[in-house]
């Protein structure tokens, strides 16, 4: 569980189904380059996780797959999910709008939800993740480095 001063990064996903692994690539390369208060979490979607993964965090920033039909690499941000479960294209879409759900019933919300996704567009099982969503990957890494480098306050 978080504290209230916590910034959770979690990132979605499964390995060996290609564009799929794009959230937890996201983390594992963050991981040891942050604040350290900022808390960096792999999942696989579970909604029981996620909600005590973010429980009490200030931020959690959630990174998964999406398949929207726009152009792989593609990344979409949506602050909050006020209306429900709103993240449909996500590929953990049941995981993640469960978990809100639940943190809701339960009062186990993050202060601030960011959901980032990325447009995949090969989740095959097997299959490398694609150049775009790679080069969508790298942009994320620089940019949340930049937001949470370890020398921030």
């Amino acid at each position: 569980m978080s504290t209230r001063d916590d910034i959770v990064v979690i990132g979605l996903g499964g390995d060996g189904r290609g564009d799929d692994a794009a959230g937890l690539e996201v983390v594992r390369r963050l991981r040891g380059r942050l604040s350290s208060s900022v808390v960096i979490v792999e999942s696989a979607g579970d909604p029981a996780q996620l909600v005590e993964a973010w429980t009490g965090a200030r931020l959690a920033v959630v990174i998964d797959a999406v398949s929207s039909g726009a152009a792989p690499g593609t990344v979409h941000r949506r602050t909050g999910v006020e209306g429900g479960p709103s993240w449909h294209g996500s590929s953990h879409s049941f995981g993640l709008a469960d978990a809100v759900d639940l943190g809701r019933v339960l009062g186990r919300m993050p202060a601030q939800l960011v959901v980032i996704g990325v447009e995949g567009g090969d989740f095959t099982i097997g299959a490398p993740i694609t150049p775009p969503v790679l080069s969508a990957i790298d942009a994320l890494v620089r940019e949340l480095e930049e937001r949470f480098r370890q020398d921030s306050p």
